[in-house]
């Protein structure tokens, strides 16, 4: 049976910590979804389309990882898809925390579905997109930040 692991999130952008928790996973999994949430309730700074854009422009080189949006559940989505691993980066201790408590909810409601936490590179780990986001509302230079093929136009 084939691996398939979700990786979810806005990717509103997709920053080089995502880039570096995909690429360390992809040995492990015979495909990966990068998976756009869709959350009508939040404002995003970027088009999902562009979001996809980037995402496949960064993975291109990568046949095993692929890019969708869902809406919904998480977990509803890995049924969907038939995965049964997520990908969850951490970052801190409180990142921590708070993906167990979703990993253990997730379990309670899929228990063939796991969660893998991967710890974040030590350099990367001060990169979230929320900061990011801010950094190009002021019009900040978010180029060590960024995948190349992330295009900001001021």
């Amino acid at each position: 049976m084939k691996k398939i692991a979700i990786f979810p999130g806005s990717f509103d952008p997709i920053t080089i910590g995502h880039v570096d928790i995909v690429k360390r996973a992809i040995p492990l999994f015979d495909e990966i979804i990068i998976a756009i949430g869709v959350n009508t309730q939040k404002k995003y700074l970027f088009e999902l389309e562009q979001r996809i854009d980037w995402i496949k422009k960064v993975f291109k080189e990568n046949p095993s990882v692929k890019v969708e949006s869902y809406n919904g559940l998480t977990i509803n989505f890995c049924v969907q898809k038939n995965a049964k691993y997520i990908i969850r980066g951490i970052r801190s201790s409180a990142d921590f925390e708070y993906e167990k408590t979703i990993a253990q909810l997730n379990k309670m409601m899929q228990p063939e579905v796991d969660t893998f936490l991967i710890l974040s590179s030590p350099e990367l780990s001060a990169i979230s997109s929320t900061i990011v986001r801010e950094i190009i509302i002021g019009k900040g230079d978010t180029s060590k930040f960024l995948p190349k093929e992330v295009e900001i136009k001021y």
